[in-house]
Parts: C-alpha cells; sequence; structure tokens
C-alpha cells in the first residue's frame, strides 16, 4: 500500500509532529509513505525515519497556490498512491481539483482529518469531499455534524495517539541536565510550570502569565518556562508576551525556550504542564504527552484536552477561563503527593495507526473512487 499524506508546511504543532509520527509507523508496517509539503524543520525526521517527502508551495491561502494543481496531478500520477490523506484546507483543493482532472482509473480513495473547527463555509466544505473523514475527538465529530453535510457512516473519530511507552521510556541524563542550567542557570532548584505549545494568541501564553504573576505571589519557588517557536507573521506577539513579562515582574520567574527538539525531557523535568487555550482546542496532543511522562496537567475543562483529562487524570480540570482558580489547582497538584495517570488505548499511537488504517483498507478494497 502506497499513502500520500498532505499538509501546509513541517514547521512545528501537533498537526506536523503527529503527521511525522503517523509516517513513520506506516514505514514500520512495510507501507510506502510519502507527504507532500511546502517544508520545513521536520522534513528530515521524515526522511530519517523512511519516508519521502516532496516539497511544493501547497501552504498559502491565496488564488496562486491554485498553480501547484497541475504539479500535484503529476505528483499523484508519479507516485500512484493507494490513499492521499488530507490534512488542511488548501492542500485539500489542490488534491480535490487535480484528483477531479484525472482519468476515473487514476483517482485514488481520499481520506480527510479534521483537525480543528474550521470556520463554516464553502474553503473549508473542501474536507467533507473525502470518501471518509476522521475527526480528532468527540467535540470535532460533533462540530462537524452540526455544521457540515456529513453522513455519520462517513465519519469516523480517532484519537491523535501519543507513543506512550517512548515517554514512559525516557530518561534524564545528566548531560542533557547539566547543559540545561548551563544555557538557562535561573532553573536550576526551581518548580518548574511548562507552558507547551506554539507562540500563537489562542494558545493562552498571556493567560499563563497571570497565572505566574499570581503563584509568585503565594509562593517564590516555581518559574514557567514557556517552550514553543514563533512561526513566520507572529514575533510580533512573542514581543508582546516580553513585554507582558515585565510589566508584570516576571522576567525573573518565566523564561522563554522557543522551539526544541527535547520535549520528552522538558516534561520530565517539569513539575506540571499548563494548558490554558483560549478557545476549545481540537484535541491537544501536549496533554497526552505530558500526562504519558508522568507529569501532572491544568487545563480548562473544554475541548478536546478536556476529553484527555476527564480520561485521564480529572483533577487537573479547572473552569474556562478561570485564571485564579487555574492557579489553586496548581498550587494544589504541586504538594500533591501522589499522581493517578492512566492512559486508555485509545489515546495511543498504535490504536490511532491501527484504526486509521482499517479505514484505509476498507476504502482500497471497495475499487476505483467515485467521482
Amino acid at each position: 500500500m502506497r499513502i500520500l499524506q498532505a499538509l501546509p508546511a513541517l514547521h512545528s504543532g501537533g498537526v506536523e509532529r503527529g503527521t511525522v509520527e503517523f509516517a513513520a509507523e506506516l514505514v514500520k508496517r512495510g507501507i510506502e509513505s510519502f507527504v507532500v509539503s511546502s517544508g520545513g524543520p521536520m522534513a528530515e525526521h521524515l526522511r530519517r525515519a523512511g519516508s519521502t517527502h516532496i516539497q511544493m508551495p501547497i501552504h498559502r491561502k491565496s488564488p496562486a497556490s491554485f498553480g501547484q494543481i497541475l504539479p500535484m496531478r503529476e505528483l499523484i500520477r508519479s507516485v500512484r498512491p493507494d490513499i492521499i490523506h488530507v490534512r488542511s484546507r488548501m492542500p485539500a483543493w489542490i488534491v480535490h481539483l487535480a484528483w477531479l482532472s484525472l482519468p476515473a482509473s487514476e483517482r485514488p480513495r481520499v481520506v480527510s482529518t479534521f483537525h480543528g473547527m474550521y470556520s463554516v463555509n464553502p474553503y473549508s466544505a473542501i474536507m467533507t469531499k473525502a470518501d471518509h473523514i476522521i475527526a480528532v475527538s468527540d467535540c470535532v465529530r460533533d462540530y462537524v455534524r452540526t455544521n457540515f453535510s456529513v453522513p455519520a457512516e462517513n465519519l469516523t473519530v480517532i484519537q491523535r495517539g501519543v507513543d506512550v511507552a517512548q515517554f514512559q521510556a525516557q530518561q534524564l541524563s545528566k548531560t542533557w541536565i547539566d547543559e540545561l542550567y548551563r544555557d538557562y542557570p535561573q532553573l536550576k532548584h526551581r518548580r518548574l510550570l511548562m507552558m507547551p505549545g506554539r507562540i500563537s494568541r489562542w494558545k493562552g501564553q498571556l493567560s499563563f502569565l497571570e497565572v505566574m504573576a499570581g503563584l509568585i505571589r503565594q509562593r517564590d519557588d516555581c518559574h514557567g518556562i514557556i517552550v514553543g517557536g514563533a512561526e513566520p507573521g507572529k514575533e510580533h506577539f512573542l514581543r508582546e508576551l516580553e513585554q507582558r513579562r515585565e510589566a508584570l515582574k516576571l522576567n525573573n520567574h518565566v523564561t522563554f525556550l522557543g522551539q526544541r527538539n527535547d520535549m520528552a525531557e522538558l516534561y520530565l523535568l517539569s513539575d506540571l504542564v499548563c494548558h490554558l487555550s483560549t478557545k476549545p482546542e481540537p484535541f491537544g496532543r501536549t496533554v497526552t504527552e505530558a500526562l504519558a511522562s508522568g507529569t501532572p496537567v491544568v487545563a480548562f475543562n473544554r475541548g478536546g484536552a478536556a476529553e484527555t483529562l476527564q480520561a485521564c487524570f480529572r483533577e487537573g480540570l479547572v473552569p474556562p477561563d478561570d485564571t485564579g482558580a487555574f492557579t489553586r489547582t496548581v498550587l494544589q497538584l504541586l504538594d500533591a503527593p501522589g499522581r493517578d495517570i492512566h492512559i486508555p488505548s485509545r489515546f495511543r499511537l498504535e490504536a490511532q495507526t491501527e484504526a486509521t488504517l482499517r479505514i484505509y483498507q476498507r476504502l482500497t478494497n471497495q475499487g476505483l473512487a467515485h467521482s
């Protein structure tokens, strides 16, 4: 079987990491894995794990991107995938129009994944044109069913899985710890609160600064680390965060670590992970990763992040947007003696891979794609 995944880019973020990890799982099972995107740092991870990356500018939300229809058509003809899995709207449009231009005998099956609650309009509706649709959480499924005309039999919830064994087996080396403390001596001998996620207003870094300000007023042994890079066009928000940190007198209590490749180690080192998205997040991958590492998570009780905590660690749920309650919960958990964390199978990478492969196999068994 040959699988071609299509997404805008491979810079950072949960969708990108999930695509890379899923591609690696395909290769382990002897499946030919191809990914098309505009590229980025994670493309090298793909190649090292045995996938083929094809660089194509399919990321821009502009009419100019439709110039990629013919190149996409030629790519489909060259790769001859059994399944094309589209993970974003503009790539889905390019794939769909290229697919329509092919003879019926050359059209592969198409699967789409709703990674978010996309705006309800014709542009987003392209994600419903696939042979089968995957939703990454129950709240995304309900959103799709409510806002798009999708038959129930064409929609499956598959939680985005995490390689739990990898996180559980991770250990902190003295070399890694020494290097981190050499670069960031202010973290040494502190209780660390980690805020993972790319620098974006809706991710909630501003709320994290408010929580840290409230926390420091009650105990001065804590330090916040904001882990995530500012993607092109988001640098202005990073400057705003730095200014807010200074206004709250948190320069000695909050550190921006930027984009990192040692997330597993940082989860282990941290005493607690914070999730403060300002709107319902479709899934919240960092929640599952942290819990798989044995690190407690505090999150607002909404969206996909809440679904994960409800199943794995209910103690970390906080009423939405209540930073005071968030701070109180953090204080309680920092002093809590035990951590009852359990990761059900549906949140594991193996379960996600097997469920997705069952959809692929069912579609390929049905023969040629319909027009």
